[in-house]
């Protein structure tokens, strides 16, 4: 081997490990990555209590969970979408409160756990139940986020945010929306949604829970960069279902 083809094949060399770094570096990050996504939080007991059916919800899981009145036919449904990182099964309480007013409540698990992931998540909830009449898409946090990207590009009846705010301007949507938030939420905080007003359809209702925070919105426990709330997990849940069950008996 000459003294060029020397150089030229230590260049090759150089790089072919350079190469093998990144490659390792990259699968490295990938790994952390879904190991991440893939353990989210929660749920808490009374979340898995809420999975059971009783006399008045009855609660069928599988791809999604599905919790449905049994005295009545439901026609306003309300699909909810996880926060990020957040077992879908920590909203239960919320589902089967809400679904025991005569609405079918949907929470549908996102891929890896993000709703970034999944955004149009809910249009195969509604083809799958054609005799629900209007529905309603929400969520908590980076799921309310999507719910609200959803609206933008599909026909519903109303959204709803927990502890969320819109990505993209809603302010031309001619339907109803309501955002409920929290005092002491270190994750969305006040300044944050209400700086997006302008953003929200004209017909939107403001619900600030006083003493709430994030992680509150749900049966997950504690959340990192979250701030102690100074009411208790049952009366902000109280709070968020009764303003959720007003407004869909609007819709």
């Amino acid at each position: 081997m000459g003294y060029k083809e020397f150089k030229a094949w230590l260049f090759v060399s150089r790089w072919r490990q350079v190469g093998f770094v990144i490659l390792v570096v990259m699968i490295v990050i990938l790994s952390s990555f879904l190991v991440w996504a893939l353990t989210p939080r929660g749920p808490m007991e009374e979340a898995l209590e809420a999975l059971e059916s009783d006399d008045k919800v009855e609660v069928s899981s599988g791809d999604r969970y599905i919790f449905r009145p049994v005295d009545q036919k439901a026609e306003v449904g309300f699909i909810i979408y996880p926060g990020a990182r957040v077992d879908p099964r920590s909203y239960a309480p919320f589902a089967k409160d809400i679904a025991a007013e005569g609405f079918l409540v949907v929470i549908e698990p996102m891929r890896l756990n993000l709703a970034v992931f999944s955004p149009g998540a809910a249009s195969e909830v509604i083809d799958e139940h054609s005799e629900v009449k209007r529905w309603v898409v929400g969520g908590h946090s980076l799921g309310g986020a999507m719910a609200a990207r959803f609206t933008s590009r599909e026909e519903v009846d109303g959204l709803i945010l927990w502890a969320s705010y819109t990505p993209d301007d809603l302010s031309d949507l001619d339907i109803p929306a309501l955002s409920i938030y929290a005092e002491l939420d270190g994750l969305t905080t006040v300044e944050e949604v209400e700086e997006r007003k302008d953003m929200m359809p004209q017909e939107t209702k403001y619900v600030k829970i006083e003493g709430g925070n994030h992680a509150q919105f749900g049966w997950y426990g504690d959340q990192r960069g979250d701030n102690e709330a100074s009411i208790t997990r049952e009366e902000q849940q109280s709070i968020v279902v009764n303003e959720t069950v007003s407004f869909l008996n609007e819709i």
